[in-house]
């Protein structure tokens, strides 16, 4: 049975409002795992947890499908202000125009969530509060994605799901996880 998506992020809140601040005078938690897995759901309520929350989607921080290698960089670009105290900012991608669109305002302090593949790296563990992988079934996760994406989206999809076990593989982030949670239903 899958676990709860709001039982578990009042349990991770709690955990990383109680310890000490890792960013600055904020918290950051990173909410990784393969696509299709529940991060997003589990973000989101992780985001609702607290006033101050932030929820940054790293999917909007991608320059594309093939944006994944860079990502670790943009996010590493994205916190080093807010570690130092200072505010951020981050572009979102616009998927259907194909490009770049608004900039967004952080602000030091609170809770800041990073979901999304990738938002966790080697380069940024030092300012984590807390990893959390969400993982589920291969094929229940293309699943999922054919069924929120259609299936005009699956040769995507595939060709995602290498890198990112790649890029999880590389990293070792599922080893480096403070908790592990499986959607499998």
């Amino acid at each position: 049975m899958p676990a709860d998506p709001t039982l578990v992020a009042r349990d991770v809140a709690d955990r990383v409002l109680s310890a000490p601040p890792t960013l600055g005078t904020g918290r950051l938690v990173c909410v990784d795992g393969p696509a299709g897995s529940g991060k997003t759901t589990l973000a989101d309520a992780l985001g609702a947890t607290s006033d101050d929350a932030v929820v940054i989607h790293c999917d909007e921080l991608l320059l594309g499908w093939g944006g994944l290698p860079g990502l670790a960089a943009t996010v590493e670009t994205l916190l080093t202000p807010l570690a130092e105290g200072r505010p951020s900012r981050w572009t979102r991608w616009d998927w259907l125009a194909d490009d770049w669109a608004e900039s967004h305002l952080v602000e030091p302090g609170g809770l800041l969530v990073l979901e999304g593949v990738g938002s966790w790296s080697p380069a940024i563990a030092h300012l984590v509060g807390m990893l959390v992988w969400v993982e589920a079934d291969l094929g229940l996760r293309l699943d999922r994605g054919m069924a929120r994406d259609g299936e005009a989206m699956r040769e995507h999809w595939v060709r995602w799901q290498v890198e990112e076990r790649e890029l999880h593989t590389t990293h070792r982030t599922r080893d480096h996880a403070d908790l592990v949670v499986s959607t499998d239903g």
